[in-house]
């Protein structure tokens, strides 16, 4: 199973880390952009359980205490089952 953690600035916090990116879009010649926010990925790659929701809750629990300041930061958890290649 793989998880990503998507981990975001609430709208109302400012992103100057964004906003000097998307002046760097404009600077390039991509016009039309009105906003850019920087965020971060966290990807994990679990052991298979067969208890999916109690996988997302840890993970939730993750988040909030770990990867993401609950106070300027949202975040969103994705699960994926993976299927194996087949060999040959």
């Amino acid at each position: 199973m793989r998880a990503k953690v998507l981990v975001t600035l609430k709208p109302e916090v400012l992103d100057p880390q964004g906003e000097a990116v998307r002046r760097g879009l404009v600077q390039l010649g991509l016009v039309g952009i009105r906003e850019v926010r920087i965020g971060k990925v966290i990807e994990l790659d679990l052991v298979d359980s067969p208890d999916v929701e109690a996988t997302r809750k840890l993970l939730q629990r993750a988040a909030e205490e770990l990867f993401a300041n609950p106070v300027i930061e949202d975040w969103r958890v994705e699960l994926d089952a993976v299927t194996p290649t087949p060999q040959g």
